[in-house]
């Protein structure tokens, strides 16, 4: 069962420049806490999950030495 993965396109942010939703290749939007368990589950292509230094889970595009698809670069909606 091998199923495409999503990518994100966009990305919504709060007042203080924080990423709270993403929107996926489908049209699909989602928040934060749910992009983090569709990657953990390999449903979003490009973005890893790391513990930051506040021992947080944060959302990361994977290093690819672009810059242009880095979440805080894509478009808002």
């Amino acid at each position: 069962m091998d199923h495409a993965q999503e990518e994100v396109v966009a990305v919504r942010k709060n007042g203080d420049g924080d990423i709270v939703e993403l929107q996926l290749t489908s049209g699909k939007v989602v928040d934060y806490k749910t992009a983090q368990t569709m990657v953990k589950n390999n449903e979003i292509a490009g973005l890893n999950v790391f513990k930051g230094r506040d021992h947080e889970e944060h959302l990361r595009s994977d290093p690819d030495g672009r810059t242009d698809n880095n979440l805080d670069n894509l478009p808002t909606f």
